[in-house]
């Protein structure tokens, strides 16, 4: 009995401000009268479009990011690939409470992605990768909380409970 989610996040309005932004460089750099020429652009081996491509490439490789989550009876593991090359795993004994909880990615934490809590909550780490405002809450004996965002909020929640009667999770609650 394993429960197994695949997050990735989704932000594809970062494309519409960045090309908005890079609009009017480019129109400039290719269009304006005083702008560089092919001969130029030729001479510097195309360096101004690759500059001009680089925010869309560095967007593209976060956008590939990808969470798994996977909780069974001995505990959870997850990993946040490519950034986090090593599974992470806590069992249950090592976890005080786990329970759905709902949260604001922006007042709580600043926004999407992995972030850490704000106001100095060091303690409080989140992976956020949907704008669904539900997730399951770790609180780990040594005082740490993890947050992950789910897509499955009530596959999740009947797979907890399942588990707990099953299993005599005394964390899950």
């Amino acid at each position: 009995m394993e429960f197994i989610e695949k997050q990735e996040l989704k932000i594809w309005w970062l494309y519409l401000i960045t090309g908005l932004t890079i609009f009017p460089t480019a129109a400039i750099l290719f269009f304006y009268e005083g702008g560089s020429s092919n001969q130029e652009l030729k001479a510097m081996y195309f360096v101004p479009v690759a500059l001009l491509l680089l925010p869309f490439l560095i967007i593209f490789i976060i956008q590939k990011n990808q969470l798994t989550l996977t909780i069974n009876s001995k505990g959870f593991s997850y990993r946040y690939f490519p950034f986090q090359q090593k599974l992470v795993t806590h069992l249950w004994d090592d976890i005080e409470e786990a329970y759905i909880r709902k949260y604001d990615a922006f007042s709580e934490y600043g926004g999407y992605g992995v972030k850490m809590r704000l106001w100095f909550k060091f303690k409080d780490k989140a992976y956020l990768m949907n704008d669904k405002s539900r997730g399951l809450q770790f609180v780990l004996k040594n005082g740490r909380k993890l947050l992950f965002s789910s897509n499955k909020v009530d596959e999740l929640e009947l797979f907890l409970i399942n588990l707990k009667t099953r299993h005599n999770i005394k964390a899950i609650r």
